[in-house]
């Protein structure tokens, strides 16, 4: 039998759901003005016909493939080495991971053009970015990755996968890896959410990004810009949820076997 949730707890999920959703409701109203006592979706309709959307939001989304394709092939070796076989080297990763969070975007921005002076063909494209990109969403995407490879007996999945005569490749890639596509879901979307949101980077490279796109449109019509943060958060709101009912379906039949 379920558990019936008391009012105490009631009242706290009826308030946090207040918190957050009031702001959202009153973004979505505010895209909808259309002067006066006038209320429409030309606005929405605006957005939808501007190819710049299109554009800036294609790149948003190729730069965070790019970026989270890149901290794949970093962390989830890295991540399973260490949980496997060297565990005390759990602060340096921690330490390394946080960092990011300890140095301003800003700060970043200025050491990366002043130190890295890469091939040309990489520094004039837009996807220079998924260098800083990169340093940003690992915080996220080692700590989604981490609690994966942690929730899973990986000294027994190892163990079984060599004594069936299973090699590194295969044990990585049959084995271990099918247990993580949940976490590196979550990694992936969170790796999403950031390249999205991102501004400093994208505004002080001058590449049109999402949310530069969002904030130049802000500058010049402030309905519009309510008209995309509020289809940002449901869209965003929407490929969690998605991942989570994905997630949840393949993570099912495996642990049933």
């Amino acid at each position: 039998m379920r558990e019936r949730i008391g009012a105490p707890a009631a009242a706290i999920l009826a308030l946090a759901g207040l918190y957050f959703l009031t702001p959202l409701a009153m973004t979505f109203a505010f895209s909808l003005w259309e002067g006066g006592d006038r209320y429409g979706f030309a606005a929405y309709g605006v957005l939808l016909t501007s190819p710049l959307l299109g554009q800036a939001a294609l790149l948003s989304l190729e730069l965070s493939l790019a970026t989270a394709l890149a901290l794949f092939a970093l962390l989830v070796p890295a991540t399973v080495y260490m949980n496997l076989e060297a565990p005390w080297l759990r602060p340096a990763f921690e330490f390394v991971a946080a960092l990011p969070f300890v140095v301003p975007a800003i700060a970043l921005v200025a050491g990366l053009t002043n130190l890295y002076k890469g091939p040309a063909w990489l520094i004039g494209s837009p996807f220079y970015l998924v260098i800083p990109y990169f340093f940003l969403a690992l915080p996220y995407a080692y700590r989604a990755i981490d609690v994966g490879v942690r929730s899973i007996d990986l000294p027994t999945l190892t163990e079984a996968g060599r004594s069936l005569g299973a090699g590194a490749g295969r044990l990585f890639w049959s084995v271990i890896l099918p247990g993580l596509r949940p976490a590196m879901t979550g990694a992936a979307l969170l790796t999403l959410a950031m390249a999205f949101g991102e501004f400093t980077f994208s505004n002080v490279l001058l590449f049109r990004t999402y949310a530069v796109y969002l904030n130049d449109v802000g500058q010049a019509d402030p309905t519009q810009a309510s008209a995309l943060s509020a289809s940002s958060f449901l869209l965003t709101w929407f490929a969690m949820l998605g991942a989570l009912i994905v997630g949840g379906g393949r993570a099912a039949p495996a642990g049933g076997r």
